[in-house]
């Protein structure tokens, strides 16, 4: 009887606690209702904003006065931008191609900067991870030429590009400035990845491989110095207002490097002349006997990363630095090409 009347007090008691749970709820989604609408409300409000805003922006156009026209412009501007940080604290579907295929039209925002960066760190931490990885596993293959090895290996590159490419789309929604590039740069990766995935264990694949390990080497080397050093760069520019909290690492090289990173400028264009390299022996390798069409396809790609690549980080340098540099790496550019183009020749004979 004891225990039963023991059972009976802690029921009555969790009985209490859980009218006191449901209260709690109750008051919970009259919260939640008040914020979805205070919500809508806001977003009219933005809508409004920007209706009137693009009125008086014809209207400016037509004042005498162009100092005075100016000041209104400028204002605007300030405007413009007020309506963008407010606009990031409210609920937005993705208007991302990527996200809406794979995920449907969902609402992937964070209603909080708590959120925001703890997901933003979640992502970095996940790529430092992921190439400590892929740089450990390529120098395995190095020494061990396990085919199911490869083939996990190069799985995991292709599940690792496509998880990227996932958490940039909500990054995007939710703040982050990546450029259009880098997003196609993880697209063709993907594509590039699948196509020797399913490339076969023939005489070019084996001709090619150790080439394919060693570069993934230092891309994964070269993407571990940059997530590195890149951290330390963004957080002191935070803290001096030059950066925006969800700005994040990214490949390749950015207008703001210049502040403590143009040391990594050398290392990138050797990776990138390493894909001009890919192109060249895959371009070749097209015209083996046992050739097939994956080679094609990856020797263009190849060829695009090369050119992307070169092109966005040329646009970044400060011109003077440019014309010195293209120079430099036009003639370096040419050596290499006719060294690979030589061996390639002689290997042939």
């Amino acid at each position: 009887m004891e225990m039963l009347e023991s059972v009976k007090d802690d029921w009555d008691e969790l009985s209490e606690n859980y009218k006191l749970l449901e209260k709690a709820n109750v008051q919970y989604l009259k919260k939640i209702t008040e914020l979805v609408s205070l919500q809508e409300t806001c977003k009219k409000h933005i809508s409004h904003q920007r209706y009137r805003i693009k009125t008086i922006n014809k209207t400016i156009n037509n004042i005498p006065d162009k100092t005075k026209a100016e000041e209104f412009k400028i204002k605007i501007l300030k405007r413009e931008k007020e309506l963008e940080d407010i606009e990031q604290t409210l609920p937005r579907k993705s208007d991302r191609f990527t996200l809406k295929l794979i995920l449907g039209d969902i609402d992937v925002s964070f209603l909080n900067k708590e959120n925001k960066l703890k997901y933003k760190e979640d992502y970095e931490n996940f790529k430092l991870i992921c190439n400590g990885i892929a740089i450990i596993l390529a120098t395995i293959l190095i020494y061990v030429p396990f085919r199911p090895l490869e083939l996990f290996f190069i799985g995991f590159l292709i599940w690792y590009y496509c998880t990227i490419s996932i958490r940039e789309s909500i990054l995007i929604v939710n703040g982050s400035r990546i450029k259009g590039w880098w997003r196609v740069h993880h697209l063709l990766s993907i594509t590039s990845s699948g196509l020797f995935l399913i490339w076969p264990n023939n005489e070019p694949w084996a001709l090619f491989r150790k080439q394919f390990i060693c570069y993934t080497i230092y891309s994964g080397f070269i993407q571990y110095l940059q997530f590195k050093y890149q951290k330390g760069t963004i957080y002191r520019l935070k803290a001096l207002g030059q950066m925006q909290n969800m700005d994040i690492t990214l490949e390749g090289f950015q207008f703001w490097m210049w502040k403590g990173l143009a040391f990594l400028l050398p290392f990138l264009f050797i990776g990138y002349i390493f894909q001009l390299t890919n192109f060249v022996v895959l371009f070749q390798l097209s015209y083996h006997p046992q050739a097939t069409w994956e080679i094609s396809a990856i020797a263009g790609i190849f060829l695009i990363f090369f050119f992307g690549n070169t092109y966005t980080t040329i646009m970044v340098i400060p011109n003077k630095t440019k014309r010195k540099l293209m120079t430099q790496y036009k003639v370096f550019t040419g050596r290499i090409y006719d060294a690979v183009s030589d061996n390639t020749g002689t290997s042939k004979k």
